[in-house]
């Protein structure tokens, strides 16, 4: 909410991805940007998967500037949780001036 209410709603993704590495950081929370995954298809490097941030190694989170949540976004979501291995990701949407926020779950059924 912080990043949020200084830059307000509607600018570029990066901008927002980019604030909220300074804000989590500042709060004392570890932050990672781009940090690369390989991707493997029969035992074969096929290349790298690059989320927009991961927090604590423990949760995805992923900025957004869309009028709603699609259910591709929670779909990418649970593909980018499956190769990493975490279990959560957060995406947030800038959209508006209220945040966004869903959250989405890997469970052992999913695919």
């Amino acid at each position: 909410m912080t990043v949020l209410n200084e830059l307000k709603p509607g600018l570029d993704e990066k901008l927002y991805e980019n604030a909220l590495l300074i804000e989590l950081n500042a709060v004392g929370l570890r932050a990672e940007q781009q940090k690369r995954y390989p991707v493997h298809y029969r035992n074969q490097l096929i290349g790298a998967l690059v989320p927009d941030r991961i927090v604590e190694e423990k949760v995805i989170v992923d900025p957004k500037v869309v009028v709603a949540f699609s259910e591709d976004h929670v779909a990418q979501m649970l593909g980018y949780l499956a190769i990493t291995g975490l279990d959560l990701a957060l995406l947030l949407n800038f959209k508006s001036a209220q945040l966004g926020i869903k959250r989405v779950a890997r469970t052992k059924f999913d695919f």
